[in-house]
């Protein structure tokens, strides 16, 4: 008998990783109330980790990124002018 794949849609699975890693919902808990296995949430949240980032996780590394270009920029300023002066 042949293995039936069963898709889930990418909002509901999105639904299921937030609920379990911002409200704290058990994987237990989210398996049986998305009516999945628990192995299958374990992958997704295995793949969230090793796959794309989320738009907002980009955001904010691009925040980041500008902040600390901004703090080397200023860092080597004051280094400059501390040079000048010695």
């Amino acid at each position: 008998m042949p293995k039936r794949i069963h898709r889930v849609a990418p909002e509901v699975k999105a639904d299921a990783i937030r609920k379990i890693k911002e409200e704290g919902l058990t994987v237990a808990q989210a398996a049986k109330d998305y009516g999945v296995h628990e192995i299958t949430i374990y992958g997704w949240l295995g793949a969230g980790a090793q796959g794309q980032p989320t738009w907002s996780e980009f955001a904010k590394v691009q925040k980041q990124n500008k902040e600390l270009l901004a703090l080397v920029g200023e860092l080597t300023l004051r280094l400059s002018a501390e040079q000048k002066r010695g």
